[in-house]
């Protein structure tokens, strides 16, 4: 028999998925058997796989100990390690408390690790946590830091991150029910009308590309989109658009604004190419700037968080239009766009 103790990040996870990560090369087949027979007890009770555990909750196991890791192995990982993990760069948080973070985002830096072994953010946000004593990745292994929103690698901005198992179920809860509001500015080529805007969106999985329309398709396989777009400012055929998400999909802002025929600057997907290479751009100028939480439930243990509102408040977006805007205003014969931001002068 193996005794184990529920901790924090244990919270809420279902008895069958505790069990499962306790255990190695435990079939399927044995591990209901095992409920079946009350050889799983939560608290001295029959344990059922739909039970959600508590923390301090104590869990015996009497199940064969060829089905555990020896005496002192490390359980195994669920995931590889990261390829670079001393290179991860320094964390920028936004806000912070006991159960979640806000961070800044730069432009390029990947949200997940993937094959390329890139710096990333979850990986540094661990290691951030880890420097500060509240997450031992070497005796944690059922839970591992994660954020709970993504954005393109070629998007800055705000991303929220989760420091236990429970804060990201139910941050993800937050999310699902749409009481988290997303606000983002973005440079678009072209002078867009200021309103709310609907339309249909396709996914091409296999690309990685939507498509946008003006009618539901006779499959229905299309779902609508709705985007708000308030033009802020504007500098030649540019203009600085705050963006409101109503429907949150893949590639949402930067499709729907290439539909509409003012697509984003330096989207290489979307976007208009020309203008791109004019002004040097090259990844989609895009940021995240704003999270508004609405009227979140009691039973949620993030409740706290209602009515909160995180910004960014020094967007680099901002500054990238100003050069813009000031590029706009020089004489075409003593100056081009070199990149966004540097201006240089004709030879």
């Amino acid at each position: 028999m193996k005794q184990f103790t529920a901790t924090a990040n244990d919270e809420g996870v279902r008895l069958s998925r505790f069990v499962q990560s306790v255990t190695r090369d435990l079939p399927t087949s044995l591990l209901y058997k095992s409920f079946r027979n009350k050889r799983v007890k939560v608290n001295g009770k029959k344990g059922a796989p739909e039970d959600r555990l508590k923390a301090g909750d104590l869990i015996e196991l009497y199940i064969n100990d060829e089905f555990f890791p020896p005496e002192g192995a490390k359980p195994a990982a669920r995931k590889p390690a990261p390829k670079k993990q001393q290179n991860q760069p320094k964390v920028t948080v936004i806000y912070e408390d006991e159960n979640i973070a806000v961070l800044y985002k730069p432009t390029h830096l990947l949200c997940h690790s993937d094959r390329t072994g890139d710096a990333n953010l979850v990986d540094a946000f661990t290691q951030y946590l880890a420097q500060k004593g509240e997450y031992d990745p070497q005796g944690e292994n059922r839970f591992k830091p994660g954020i709970c929103n993504r954005l393109d690698r070629g998007t800055e901005g705000l991303v929220i991150a989760a420091k236990s198992y429970a804060a990201l179920r139910d941050m993800n809860e937050i999310i699902r029910t749409d009481l988290l509001k997303k606000e983002y500015y973005t440079i678009t080529v072209g002078i867009p009308q200021s309103g709310r805007f609907t339309a249909w969106w396709e996914h091409d999985e296999k690309n990685n590309k939507v498509s946008i329309h003006a009618h539901q398709s006779q499959d229905e396989r299309r779902k609508q989109i709705i985007t708000d777009v308030d033009v802020l400012r504007t500098a030649g055929p540019f203009a600085l658009c705050r963006i409101g998400l109503i429907t949150g999909r893949t590639h949402q802002i930067r499709a729907h604004l290439a539909y509409l025929g003012k697509p984003v600057l330096g989207d290489i997907k979307y976007g208009n190419r020309k203008m791109n290479e004019r002004t040097g751009t090259k990844t989609q100028a895009l940021c995240a700037v704003r999270i508004s939480f609405l009227d979140i439930p009691e039973e949620n243990t993030l409740h706290y968080l209602s009515g909160k509102v995180i910004k960014l408040k020094e967007p680099q977006i901002v500054k990238q239009f100003d050069t813009l805007d000031k590029n706009k205003q020089a004489p075409a014969e003593e100056a081009i766009y070199d990149i966004v931001g540097q201006p240089t002068a004709r030879k």
